[in-house]
């Protein structure tokens, strides 16, 4: 019997010297960063990055302010600072911090101090929300290159903040033009930003 039981524990502490680098050496699930924009009417700005290779999640929702627990009530009654945002939740191994802003300077006009499009008011103005020191760089260096583009013939307004809490919306206005596909398609069109859009970045350039 005592042989059989030393056996027995030999045998487990085999079977564990085996399964202990085998764990070790499991690849970590992949680091996950996250980016926060703001460019007008968050549902507009939504369905890019949700086809972006690379991009895991994408939340709209409001930042910028300072009240706790902010409403789409609150926010465009423009009587804080808050703006609508949209959060990316993204693998920087697959896309970088610098390609998501090249996907949002296509979704906005950089030019508009007073809103975005036919959507005017603080709540809707356009900024970058950095979130460290190399982030600001990189959307410094972003914004310098979009304004030596030629592209636009007025000066590049868009602000460059440093990140505040970032609040989700009301869940109906998650994923808006899944939703509402016809209300958004009418919206988006009516709002000037997809006619400007094909103005500035003809063939995808």
């Amino acid at each position: 019997m005592k042989r059989i039981l030393a056996l027995a524990l030999l045998l487990s502490a085999f079977v564990a010297l085996l399964a202990g680098p085998s764990r070790a050496q499991s690849s970590p699930p992949p680091a996950t960063k996250a980016a926060i924009v703001a460019g007008g009417c968050f549902w507009c700005i939504q369905p890019a990055f949700d086809k972006a290779k690379g991009v895991i999640k994408t939340v709209v929702g409001y930042s910028g302010g300072t009240e706790s627990n902010p409403t789409y009530e609150l926010v465009t009654s423009e009587k804080t600072r808050y703006r609508e945002a949209i959060e990316i939740t993204y693998d920087p191994a697959k896309i970088s911090y610098d390609q998501l802003l090249d996907i949002y300077w296509r979704q906005i006009d950089p030019t508009q101090a007073d809103g975005q499009f036919s959507d005017i008011g603080p709540s809707y103005r356009a900024a970058i929300f950095y979130g460290n020191n190399d982030e600001k760089k990189v959307a410094e260096a972003s914004k310098d290159k979009l304004a030596h583009s030629g592209k636009f013939g007025k000066p590049i307004v868009t602000e460059i903040l440093p990140a505040m809490k970032f609040y989700p919306a009301e869940a109906y206005h998650q994923k808006y033009y899944q939703q509402n596909p016809e209300h958004f398609e009418a919206f988006e069109k009516g709002s000037g930003r997809v006619s400007f859009q094909k103005q500035i970045w003809r063939n995808g350039q």
